[in-house]
């Protein structure tokens, strides 16, 4: 994955007043923190920023901050956290998470489907419960998302995390194998089912069956 540039410059001042000057200039205040780091200070031009998140999504861009004090250094961080006001769209603040690039790290990315399940044909209905995924990996191996094909999958099927296909030096941190994807009976096909089994009973043990697939 490529590393992006973005400049910072330290400041001193916090509060509601310093970061409305700020944004008055041009741009937005900002933090940089990390384990076993100190946390600084920072701001940034807003048109940077805006650049930097035209190139990449917010949680899987990794920056080179270059810290002008003087002296200029450089950190590695990803976008920890990005505050947007919720009418104007404005950006607002930035919180940057100092990385190490020969660690690996959790982030969330997109599950993307391929194909179209074959229990669509059937009346089914294709549920998608987890968009996106958190995985663990080093920082140059990012994936931008996980696909999944999805054309097998019948009424009453599931894909869950343990099923995946991840790249190499991917893993998923959890023990828990939760479901990605289904395929659900729609309610006229269940209203299908219950008519049948009312005019006759000797169907009635495979509606049951029918409705715990559903449920899986």
């Amino acid at each position: 994955m490529e590393l992006l540039k973005i400049k910072a410059k330290l400041r001193e001042s916090a509060g509601n007043g310093p970061a409305r000057v700020l944004r008055r200039m041009g741009e937005i205040p900002a933090v940089i923190y990390g384990p076993g780091k100190d946390t600084n200070l920072l701001s940034i031009t807003i048109k940077d920023l805006e650049d930097i998140l035209k190139k990449a999504k917010v949680g899987q861009a990794i920056l080179n901050i270059e810290i002008q004090n003087g002296a200029l250094h450089t950190r590695t961080a990803m976008i920890k956290e990005l505050q947007i006001h919720p009418v104007s769209r404005e950006l607002l603040h930035v919180d940057f998470y100092e990385i190490s690039m020969d660690r690996k790290i959790k982030v969330k990315i997109p599950v993307v489907t391929k194909g179209i399940a074959k229990g669509i044909d059937f009346g089914g209905m294709l549920q998608i419960i987890k968009r996106e995924i958190e995985i663990l990996c080093l920082p140059v191996g990012i994936p931008e998302s996980i696909e999944i094909d999805i054309t097998d999958l019948n009424i009453g099927d599931s894909i869950h995390v343990n099923d995946l296909v991840l790249p190499q030096g991917v893993e998923i941190p959890d023990d828990v194998n939760y479901t990605i994807v289904t395929v659900l009976t729609t309610k006229s096909e269940e209203k299908a089912v219950g008519e049948e089994g009312e005019d006759a009973t000797v169907e009635a043990p495979a509606k049951q069956e029918t409705k715990s697939a559903a449920k899986e």
